[in-house]
């Protein structure tokens, strides 16, 4: 792991593996195939297996840690083992300064112990404190257990090939060099005797793809190996041959895998994910492998590395953060984030439909700092104290509220939120929703989205505030409700201190549909009642609405979002009778067609005008008025002005044509092909440059991209008013994301 640049680069297309998988309907519905009993190394036997059990997504917070050979130098990063050999590099200067010239000095001098040019013995030799050293596994065991953890464990293998256990396969193990201890089968025992779930990561795959492309050639086989130089075919069996000796040994209930594997030979992939599963069916056991790229998805947990999706998001995702925001292992120097910065985005990531994995980094000798051990016991005093609402909860169809944004991609920072920031979760029987506020909001609280425009409360059977221990309330008056939102009464000051505070909302039955943002919400039964699915826009054949969670003939009452509308079919695939609703129907027996909706779409209402606002910048598309044909598109501070808004009329294809309001004028692409090109407009003549496919990407927000191009409209991040509107190949960027608000 890194923060680097191109690091950076090469997961932006990565995460647009989980947005592909963003769902069109209620969260958790759809009919799960049956696991089979053995698993063969193809896709379409792994793809069946269930990839987020329900342990898993009852965890939700675990914690890993880098610590190994790259943790004794402490300068830079733990990517120390690569850099030291790149001229030029501070970690080169650094080492040439202190060890001497990496060709005389090498990287597995830390392994096998030398010394420095001050005469000081260095080595990568953690002792146990029952042989008088620092490294308890046991102590760092509960540590975890204090944090709230439910899963741990450590990074058994980086990206500089030393294995963390007794290895058959690579004699550069910490059994046979180093430590002279099988350190995966310590951490195994201890986290296992507290209780947690096993977890085991593998960052091997960019050992032998780039890691060590600075390293000289090699003559000794076995620096060849430690090096990643023994060539393909090799390589590609010796990454299988690790990860089956780490679930021989460990057993692991989640086996997580850092980036590269799509480097990795495909038939090696497969074998590895059959031959886990496999073992997991012998076991008895349900178990998790996760990736960042190289798998396909539907049998795996996708991991966004220090991120998150902007949105609810399904299926069920894991993130990897850092307490550190400067290094992942332990250097000289290292900056950590805010309690309240990694609370707070743990709380983010929960309402998102995701776990959180928590990255530490201990010193070389075993010692955990103390300013890590603050987070994380702060963390762990908020689960102790709120945990139902976070473990065993899932998303509810809206992640929150507030004026602080969290996620959009990897590499995204974790913020702290503020009283005015809300996160929602709901129990597995979707009878109690929880409001968590990020800060203590003072004597009342209206929650924006619970306004009666949205949301019908005649079931909300009591109000409570989370008291200051487990399982203890603060009972609270009965609430108002307005469209502006629902108003809480709260203590005039806040009761106890805490980081973030929680309201339990209890209902008779089950939580009332929300009406959304974006799209419509369909539900079974009439009076907005029933099993329900949140509809995005797009089209549903009858297999994407049992997909959905409401199946076909089932549909009793619709709510469309403001400006969008709903064209039913009483046939598959568009097909039959058809009717189109742009407004409320409590009861669609009155319409004559109860029961009747075999497939749908969700559109925007072609008669609405919309203001087009960019997700970074906040600015609105705007034509400029009355311009020539041809005239860039811009934006613009929102002031009301028609030049700001547009229709979004169908064309056919799932394509739309943008319409201004002023000049009547449809945005155009332009036939442009290199990001960073203008959009412009002109007047409509049907061709493919002024079609645009506008895709949802959660919550409120889309894509929109050109059907010629395949560009999406780019805000350009935090331009000033006037600046012109380009286009970009998608990504994870939140500059290319744009909500549609009817006017």
């Amino acid at each position: 792991m890194t923060s680097s640049f191109s690091r950076r680069n090469f997961l932006a297309g990565a995460t647009l593996v989980a947005a592909a998988a963003m769902a069109r309907g209620a969260l958790g519905a759809g009919i799960a195939q049956a696991a089979p009993s053995t698993y063969t190394p193809d896709w379409s036997s792994v793809d069946q297996h269930p990839a987020a059990p329900e342990w898993f997504q009852d965890a939700k917070f675990g914690i890993y840690f880098h610590w190994g050979v790259f943790s004794v130098p402490a300068y830079g990063n733990e990517w120390y083992p690569r850099n030291m050999y790149q001229a030029g590099n501070s970690a080169n200067q650094h080492h040439i300064a202190v060890y001497g010239q990496p060709s005389a000095w090498p990287y597995h001098n830390f392994i096998n112990g030398a010394r420095d040019l001050a005469g000081n013995p260095v080595k990568f030799a953690p002792k146990l404190k029952s042989a008088g050293g620092n490294f308890d596994p046991d102590e760092w065991a509960q540590l975890f257990v204090d944090a709230g953890a439910r899963f741990a464990g450590p990074v058994a293998e980086h990206h500089d090939g030393f294995s963390m256990w007794g290895s058959q396969v690579n004699e550069w193990n910490s059994v046979n060099k180093g430590p002279g201890l099988d350190l995966l089968q310590l951490f195994s025992t201890a986290i296992r005797a507290k209780g947690l779930k096993l977890l085991v990561a593998m960052h091997h795959a960019y050992n032998f793809n780039g890691f060590y492309e600075f390293v000289p050639a090699q003559t000794d086989p076995s620096l060849k190996k430690l090096y990643g130089q023994l060539g393909s075919a090799a390589q590609n069996q010796l990454w299988y041959d690790k990860l089956k000796e780490v679930i021989d040994r460990a057993q692991p209930d989640i086996l997580w895998q850092d980036f590269d594997l799509s480097a990795v030979d495909e038939t090696q992939r497969l074998k590895f994910l059959a031959y886990y599963y496999n073992q997991a069916n012998g076991w008895g056991r349900e178990v998790v492998a996760t990736y960042k790229d190289g798998l396909n998805g539907k049998g795996e947990v996708f991991d966004y590395e220090r991120g998150g999706p902007a949105d609810v998001t399904s299926p069920y995702w894991l993130t990897d953060d850092s307490i550190s925001s400067s290094s992942w292992c332990w250097t000289q120097g290292i900056g950590y984030y805010s309690t309240q910065q990694m609370l707070h985005s743990f709380i983010d990531r929960v309402s998102k439909n995701g776990n959180m994995l928590l990255n530490i980094a201990p010193m070389a000798d075993g010692t955990i700092p103390q300013a890590q051990k603050d987070v994380l016991l702060a963390i762990g005093d908020h689960l102790k104290r709120f945990g139902e609402s976070l473990y065993s909860t899932r998303a509810w169809t809206a992640y929150g509220e507030g004026p602080t944004k969290m996620g959009g991609g990897a590499f995204t920072t974790p913020h702290a939120g503020t009283p005015q920031d809300i996160r929602f979760t709901r129990n597995k029987a979707g009878t109690v929703l929880y409001a968590t506020v990020l800060g203590w909001p003072g004597s009342s609280l209206t929650v924006k989205t619970l306004g009666s425009d949205r949301i019908g409360l005649s079931s909300l059977s009591s109000v409570k505030l989370l008291g200051t221990t487990a399982g203890t309330y603060i009972d609270l008056p009965t609430p108002t409700q307005s469209a502006s939102g629902l108003t809480i009464a709260l203590p005039s000051s806040a009761p106890y201190g805490a980081n973030a505070y929680v309201l339990k909302f209890a209902f008779s039955g089950t939580i009332p549909g929300l009406r959304p943002a974006a799209g419509a919400i369909g539900f079974a039964d009439v009076g907005y009642s029933g099993a329900y699915a949140t509809l995005a826009l797009g089209d549903y054949t009858a297999t994407d609405l049992t997909a959905a969670g409401v199946g076909t003939r089932t549909l009793s009452s619709l709510r469309p979002a403001p400006g969008y509308q709903v064209v039913g079919y009483s046939g598959d695939n568009f097909t039959g009778t058809s009717w189109t609703f742009t407004a409320d129907n409590p009861d669609l027996r009155v319409t004559g067609n109860n029961d009747q909706i075999t497939s749908l779409r969700v559109q925007f209402n072609p008669a609405t005008y919309f203001r087009i606002t960019n997700a970074t910048n906040g600015l609105a598309l705007d034509s400029g008025g009355n311009v020539a044909s041809g005239s860039d598109l811009k934006q613009w501070t929102w002031d009301g002005s028609s030049n700001l808004q547009w229709h979004a009329e169908p064309v056919g294809g799932g394509y739309y044509r943008l319409v201004n309001r002023t000049n009547g004028m449809v945005a155009d692409g332009w036939g442009a092909t290199a990001n960073g090109s203008t959009a412009r407009q002109a007047a409509w003549n049907g061709g493919t440059n002024q079609q645009w496919a506008i895709t949802h990407r959660g919550g409120d927000h889309y894509s929109v991209a050109n059907r010629t191009t395949g560009l999406v409209l780019d805000g350009g991040g935090n331009v000033t008013s006037g600046s012109v509107t380009k286009q970009w190949t998608y990504n994870s960027s939140s500059n290319l994301l744009w909500s549609f608000t009817a006017v």
